[in-house]
């Protein structure tokens, strides 16, 4: 239980800046475009460009990136492992959309359809 808890309040703490350079680096290496990473992060959270580059720029933590976004009505559709867990198991609020977003990019970095990733 506190393993939990303090993986929890780790991703918490953890600053959206710190991380997103991982993501342009895992979907540009697949060939993917920075471009169709901020289509699907502008999807789960409903940012826009301004509001991304702005957060980015303010080296905000995931509590705070996560707290100011409105995720996707459809975020639910969003299943399956990541990092060892199960994301519609995560219990944790901010962790499972912290993973929402992991496992957004990992599909993006597999080449799967944009359409299906938005899951239109």
């Amino acid at each position: 239980m506190t393993n939990m808890m303090d993986h929890n309040a780790k991703i918490a703490s953890m600053t959206f800046a710190s991380v997103y350079p991982h993501y342009v680096n895992k979907v540009e290496r697949k060939g993917r475009s920075k471009d169709e990473l901020h289509q699907v992060i502008y999807w789960l959270t409903g940012f826009n460009e301004n509001k991304l580059h702005q957060l980015i720029q303010d080296n905000v933590s995931f509590a705070d990136f996560f707290q100011q976004a409105t995720i996707n009505d459809n975020a639910f559709l969003i299943t399956g492992m990541i990092c060892g867990y199960r994301i519609e198991e995560i219990e944790n609020p901010l962790t499972q959309k912290v993973r929402f977003l992991d496992k957004l990019v990992d599909e993006l970095a597999k080449g799967r359809k944009l359409e299906k990733i938005l899951r239109k």
